[in-house]
């Protein structure tokens, strides 16, 4: 059993796929060519936004947005404390300071109630300008509340897709809830390529622009016309045919079953563990299907045993990662974020799991309980 399986994925999706690399092979426009654009429009339509500029990955997502926004030395930005490293350090990396905000122990998303203590306690050394919300694990962020905080202070809301791409609160998408929101096409994200990629998503022209330049090294009118320090952030031609495969099968078939083996896991596994939570008018994308429980590390281990792969998402919050050990020293602990750190276990899923799979992972779960 493999925890996502994508050579099960390759293998439905295999003449669609060789055929989409062929014809890149063959037109020799492996850099920018008439796919990327063609994608581009056809994830922005899917999200429901104005625009979407592809980049490299999804870290460069992120610091792209930071630098539409000018945002670097001086400026606190509040983030998750659990999550993965880059959502946090594309924020120090541009000279800004990244403020630790605890989640919530069901949703494993951001606490807007904790983001408020955070933001009225912030030294006057530094000044608020954004939140990145983080769409963990599949799920949306609440960001209902989320806007009327950011909106209410002035700051910018950067959502922070990687995992989320697919999922909804009510009739909006992930990825069309922030000023910017991003993504990741990770193999292993529910919409994943076979290398690395990323996007952004925007509503607002001029961010849209800029973020354009700065994928291509600040350009101007053209390549050697450099306008401004950019960053070299370009999504491969191949990565964008195969993701236009993908997406098809993601949108007509992958996302409703990945729900449905989802909801065969916690049929097997509520009462024994805590399993997710998705609140009323969400839907998640279920990048990852992630319960919590006592003695996690033993538990891992005997289910390693017995041939079922698990993975930790995350170890250690990034208040504890030794990169931020300064910036951490001043700021409150976030006691969510550390409880789930040491109970959270993640087991296999994606849409190609047949019922059997999601039995055995179960009974397997609750024997090494």
């Amino acid at each position: 059993m493999q925890f996502r399986d994508l050579n099960r994925q390759y293998e439905a999706l295999k003449p669609a796929i060789d055929a989409a690399m062929l014809r890149v092979a063959a037109s020799g426009a492996f850099i920018m060519g008439p796919q990327v654009a063609e994608l581009e429009q056809q994830l922005a339509d899917y999200v429901g936004v104005k625009h979407c500029i592809t980049c490299a990955n999804g870290t460069d997502a992120l610091s792209l947005a930071l630098m539409a926004w000018g945002i670097g030395p001086g400026d606190a930005v509040f983030v998750p404390d659990f999550t993965f490293f880059s959502s946090a350090e594309v924020i120090a990396h541009c000279g800004a300071t990244p403020v630790f905000v605890d989640v919530e122990t069901d949703t494993y998303n951001i606490s807007v109630d904790d983001l408020a203590q955070r933001f009225a306690s912030l030294p006057p050394h530094l000044t608020p300008r954004a939140v990145v919300a983080v769409d963990l694990f599949g799920l949306p962020a609440n960001y209902a509340t989320l806007r009327q905080f950011t909106q209410l202070h002035g700051l910018l809301l950067l959502e922070d897709g990687a995992q989320g791409f697919g999922g909804s609160l009510g009739s909006r998408r992930a990825c069309s809830f922030g000023d910017i929101s991003t993504t990741s096409f990770f193999p292993a994200k529910p919409l994943g390529c076979y290398g690395d990629g990323g996007a952004l998503f925007t509503d607002n022209d001029e961010w849209a622009a800029l973020l354009r330049s700065y994928r291509v090294h600040g350009k101007g009118s053209d390549k050697y016309d450099n306008v401004r320090i950019g960053l070299n952030s370009r999504l491969d031609t191949l990565q964008a045919a195969i993701l236009q495969v993908k997406l098809k099968a993601f949108d007509d078939y992958e996302l409703d079953a990945v729900n449905r083996v989802a909801d065969l896991y916690t049929r097997h596994l509520e009462g024994r563990v805590v399993t997710p939570t998705v609140p009323e008018a969400y839907r998640s994308s279920w990048a990852q299907y992630t319960v919590q429980l006592d003695s996690r590390d033993a538990v891992q281990a005997r289910l390693k045993a017995d041939g079922i792969p698990s993975m930790v998402y995350y170890p250690k919050p990034m208040s504890a990662q030794t990169a931020f050990a300064q910036t951490a020293s001043w700021q409150a602990p976030c006691h969510n974020a550390a409880h789930l750190a040491a109970s959270v276990l993640s087991l296999p899923m994606h849409p190609y799991m047949n019922p059997d799979e999601v039995a055995l992972v179960a009974e397997k779960l609750i024997a090494a309980l």
